[in-house]
């Protein structure tokens, strides 16, 4: 199995820009010790042995420090997640919720750093990286700040709580040159790579339409989270976390369960849609779509949200190099009474690639080459004479193979039980701190993938259809 190896953050720097030392430096680093993380034997769809992000080789004192900013869900699942892949370190912790940050002293260790201002974590220079995980109002200040003070950022998506905020981050980025990866850890995981790869095949032929769906059921999933008792104005920041929303009063909902309300959050687009858009893109190689329209419903909570709980969408994909012209329907409902998880299909002239949760699925065809004859067919309604003598034409002109479908063998492939694609995705950001090396999602990935999915919402509120330039990334 091939293995990757991580660099020391310092000397990659140097390395990157000496290509003629490259050789001597794998010598160096290879006669370390080194750790083998993950271990998890897979084989793609065809047999061939497939290297996870995970599977790496690091030296044992190849320290990166991190410091996550927005301890709530996501936050906590993040930094587990970061806190698996060897040589990272976690240092500081910032939440607006005073709670959050003894909760963090408790999980993390005593001597963790915590604060309210994450300023004062850009200040420190024992951090070089930080997880951005705050609601979504907040991802552009906070990723900028932190670029500029010389920090990596890991960054929530949707990248952008708003579409015109996407090319500050961009221009940051490239500025700053600091490594910058958005979150939707489809675009790291091997089940992806491995759809990828067939549609890159050309098993389906060409693309003709592709639909996904991502529904929810519980409460938990329509983000009614828990509110602590001590929720008050002396335990939340809540003038620092309002930022440039509207102003108004304390409302410990509009805190804890800020992906209700449009002032903080992006709705089942920014949170749902962005995850189908980022997968599309990975595997069809897209940059977007140039024309959405999307409609949204306040169907089933009632509960004071401002945020739909049901978005249809339709976006049309022009034709490209890269591949047709074709269609993307989406659907994200938080009302449903059984949840019909996140199937994704898919669609060319010759097959269809069907993606579950963890599974893929490939079903081939070739059509017949001769049209479809009798039944329904408007011979029937010839004369008698007349039908015998166009069957008889008919039999002549094909043979009966080719009045066949013909399928081929399906394909399916499956991640072993344990594989977590989000840890890839974190090998794989703090891989190219470590040695420079492109991330799976940067800023112009992350823009492409999240304006389609805001502009659901525009979409939906205006009841009219929103014309997107991918290439340069407006609305027009």
């Amino acid at each position: 199995m091939q293995l990757f190896i991580f660099h020391d953050a310092k000397t990659l720097l140097k390395t990157q820009t000496m290509k003629n030392n490259r050789r001597d430096f794998i010598k160096k680093i290879s006669s370390t010790s080194a750790l083998l993380v993950g271990g998890m034997a897979l084989t793609d769809a065809y047999g061939k042995t497939i290297t996870l992000k995970s599977d790496v080789k690091i030296t044992t004192n190849d320290k990166i420090r991190i410091a996550l900013i927005g301890s709530g869900i996501i936050g906590h699942s993040d930094t587990d997640t970061a806190l698996k892949v060897p040589g990272i370190e976690l240092v500081a912790v910032c939440d607006l919720y005073s709670g959050r940050l003894e909760r963090a002293k408790e999980k993390w260790g005593a001597a963790i750093f915590t604060t309210r201002d994450y300023r004062e974590i850009l200040n420190r220079k024992d951090i070089d990286a930080v997880l951005v995980c705050t609601s979504d109002h907040w991802h552009d200040r906070i990723s900028i700040d932190a670029m500029n003070a010389g920090k990596h950022v890991y960054c929530e998506k949707p990248m952008v709580h708003h579409i015109d905020e996407g090319q500050a981050v961009i221009d940051t980025q490239k500025k700053t040159g600091k490594v910058f990866q958005v979150g939707s850890q489809v675009a790291s995981s091997v089940l992806t790579a491995e759809a990828k790869k067939i549609y890159q095949s050309g098993i389906i032929g060409d693309l003709a339409y592709v639909e996904a769906t991502n529904d929810r059921s519980t409460a938990n999933g329509a983000w009614q989270y828990t509110i602590p008792t001590d929720a008050n104005t002396q335990t939340v920041d809540w003038d620092k976390y309002v930022g440039d929303a509207p102003k108004m009063p304390f409302d410990a909902k509009r805190f804890f369960r800020w992906r209700n309300y449009k002032d903080y959050g992006t709705g089942v687009a920014g949170d749902l849609f962005v995850h189908l858009l980022t997968n599309l893109h990975t595997i069809t190689g897209s940059i977007g779509p140039n024309k959405i329209f999307a409609l949204g419903e306040l169907n089933y909570w009632k509960d004071g949200r401002d945020a739909y709980d049901l978005v249809t969408s339709l976006m049309q994909y022009p034709e490209r190099k890269e591949h047709p012209a074709f269609q993307f329907f989406t659907r994200v409902n938080l009302a449903d009474g059984g949840s019909s998880g996140s199937p994704a299909k898919i669609v060319g002239t010759e097959g269809v690639i069907e993606i579950g949760w963890g599974t893929l699925k490939v079903k081939s065809f070739k059509r017949p080459k001769a049209p479809e004859f009798g039944g329904y067919d408007s011979v029937n309604t010839f004369a008698q004479a007349q039908q015998e003598e166009s069957t008889k034409a008919f039999n002549a002109l094909y043979s009966e193979d080719d009045k066949k479908w013909n399928y081929g063998k399906e394909i399916n492939f499956k991640v072993p039980q344990g594989y977590d694609e989000r840890l890839d995705h974190f090998t794989n950001f703090f891989e190219s701190v470590r040695t420079g090396k492109a991330v799976a999602e940067d800023a112009t990935f992350g823009l492409r993938a999240a304006a389609p999915a805001l502009a659901c919402n525009m979409s939906a509120a205006s009841g009219q259809p929103i014309l997107w330039d991918a290439e340069k990334m407006k609305v027009l």
